[in-house]
């Protein structure tokens, strides 16, 4: 079994992998409909030019620096170069609201933006305006139509790499960081409704790629891996999963074009590890089904009696006399569907929201491996994985990774300890202090243990929404500024699993009393309810806090509740917070039937 070696951080670890692989193929981009590469040498080389011109222009160890930038090769370019030149990266979505910068800015205290495109460069700068008062460095990787941009004078990404030619063996040598240094802050939203910033260290991410090392290497032979990165990179998942994972491996990694040309991408570049979301699955699950239907009685017989073979696999084994059904479809409809997702898939692992059990038997049905991954930003973020050598099953998120710890609390609490935990949240003391007891991460999930030391997600503790793709959003941020409209009183939002957010909303009884007035309507709630005109007049009042909000938070249609949220109706807590729980008994079926 080969073991990844141990190193003192993520740079070192860069700079041994590209030294060993040399002019090989590493980061691959379509441009003019071709795939084009960028080897490990000429990526080294970027990196150490990059990472002596951020010194040179006066950034300083421990300085941090937000990076701006989809998923291509500058972004793993950037976050090494700036990791390389002693500084910390703060990885930032690209759809981020400017408040949503501004409040990174802030509290991150970055003196310096390495920012894609002048697009993404004009909605950021603003931000950084207020923030620093024009003393901020602003590093474009596209070159921009104008010299400046926002009153800014910016320096060219390229320009800056050609300008400082550097040495990748010194820059390694000079790379003497220790595992607990600081590496990254990445900015999760938390229950205060800010989002708050985890602080990554290089020891906690090189946990996480050493055990995900170790189950591949254990689970299915360590070879000349492939990835197709497609989840944002400021996300921790991809950040670790798509970014230092593969590196680890000294696997390629392929960017993709997009959703919309995933599908076509796969087959293309025919990856041996997928990183996915459940919701992606749920996509392909659908796609695959009504081909299947397009291909007559036969193909749709074969594909029923693949998942009724899958389930009693999963929880049974395959009895006698369905073998010969499993050996037709080992013959059959597997190997074409497995041409769908390039040939030489060895695992596929889901993570970054929970996953239906039913979705994963469909794809283990199909001679796909599965697996569910379980973990949180705090560590860095995986916990826990299936692994086939303890047994597959769905409605588990396997064991934990080596080297991690792990108990249940008295409560149920399901609380982890290790060196992939966070050392904490940037300068906010109060939060860290609340999650971090004695070393244990407290992760907010309810689960247990089973006999083979899987663990089981039964509930979630803490409030955050994670949508289908993964993202988090923190309920109370939203629902505030909901009421704080003067058309609205209470607001409870929805969204977990689900591809956007959904409320049921309380509307001010004084605002329906002068709106009724106004439109000469009666004031009776029932009638107000399937009022067009004012439910239109509730919806402009979401619309305004629509424009303040990210795209994943945003509220994309609503109910109206029967009648306010209150503690006679249990829908209320004694300190007037709302509970979750019960709404959703009361209101969960409507709230379903928006999607």
């Amino acid at each position: 079994m080969r073991r990844l070696e141990r190193f003192d951080n993520l740079v070192q670890m860069f700079f041994a992998r590209a030294k060993a692989k040399g002019e090989a193929p590493f980061l691959w981009h379509k441009a003019g409909g071709k795939w084009t590469p960028t080897s490990w040498a000429e990526t080294a080389r970027q990196i150490a030019s990059l990472a002596a011109a951020l010194q040179a222009l006066g950034l300083k160890r421990g300085d941090r620096v937000m990076l701006v930038c989809e998923n291509r090769p500058e972004f793993l370019i950037s976050d090494f170069a700036i990791m390389a030149a002693g500084c910390i990266t703060v990885p930032t979505y690209t759809t981020n609201t400017e408040r949503d910068h501004q409040h990174i800015l802030d509290n991150s205290g970055a003196c310096a933006t390495i920012v894609s495109s002048e697009k993404l460069a004009k909605a950021l700068l603003p931000a950084v305006l207020r923030a620093t008062s024009g003393s901020h460095i602003v590093i474009g990787i596209e070159e921009f139509r104008s010299g400046q941009v926002g009153g800014f004078a910016f320096h060219q990404w390229r320009k800056l790499i050609g300008d400082h030619p550097a040495d990748p063996t010194v820059m390694a040598s000079k790379a003497a960081f220790r595992r607990e240094e600081l590496a990254c802050i990445i900015y999760t939203s938390g229950t205060g409704g800010s989002p708050r910033g985890v602080m990554q260290h290089h020891g906690a991410i090189l946990h996480n790629v050493e055990g995900c090392c170790a189950l591949i290497s254990e689970d299915f032979g360590w070879g000349d891996e492939v990835f197709l990165s497609f989840l944002p990179l400021s996300h921790a998942y991809e950040h670790t999963g798509g970014q230092h994972f593969p590196i680890g491996l000294g696997a390629q990694i392929y960017y993709s074009e997009g959703l919309e040309k995933l599908a076509s991408n796969i087959e293309e570049v025919r990856p041996t590890i997928m990183v996915v979301v459940p919701r992606l699955f749920e996509v392909l699950r659908t796609r695959i089904t009504k081909q299947v239907e397009k291909q007559g009685r036969f193909a749709n017989y074969l594909l029923d009696r693949a998942v009724s073979i899958g389930l009693k696999k999963a929880t049974r084994g395959i009895p006698l006399h369905d073998r010969p059904m499993d050996l037709l479809l080992n013959a059959t409809l597997r190997p074409k569907l497995a041409k769908k997702f390039g040939g030489r898939i060895k695992a596929m692992v889901s993570g970054g929201a929970p996953l239906t059990p039913e979705v994963g038997t469909f794809f283990e049905s199909l001679g796909l491996t599965f697996l569910q991954g379980y973990g949180q930003t705090e560590s860095a973020p995986v916990i826990s994985c299936n692994r086939p050598k303890v047994g597959l099953k769905m409605d588990t998120v396997g064991p934990p990774l080596e080297g991690v710890e792990l108990k249940i609390a008295p409560d149920g609490e399901i609380l982890v300890r290790g060196e992939l935990v966070m050392h904490g949240y940037w300068r906010n003391e109060e939060e860290t202090a609340r999650v971090l007891k004695d070393g244990w991460l407290h992760t907010g999930d309810i689960g247990l243990i089973d006999e083979k030391g899987r663990i089981k997600i039964t509930d979630r503790k803490k409030d955050i929404i994670v949508n289908d793709k993964g993202d988090n959003v923190a309920p109370q941020k939203v629902e505030g500024m909901l009421t704080l409209q003067p058309e609205i009183v209470q607001a409870m939002i929805a969204g977990d699993k689900k591809p956007y957010m959904t409320a049921v909303l309380v509307p001010d009884s004084e605002w329906t009393a002068e709106w009724c007035a106004r439109n000469g309507s009666k004031c009776d709630f029932k009638e107000l309810a399937h009022d067009p005109d004012y439910k239109r007049a509730l919806g402009e009042a979401v619309e305004r806090v629509n424009k303040d909000l990210s795209v994943i938070e945003r509220i994309r249609k609503f109910i109206l509740a029967d009648g306010p949220f209150t503690i006679d109706n249990e829908q209320l807590t004694p300190s007037l917070k709302i509970r979750r729980h019960v709404l959703k008994q009361v209101y969960g079926e409507r709230l379903d039937a928006l999607y």
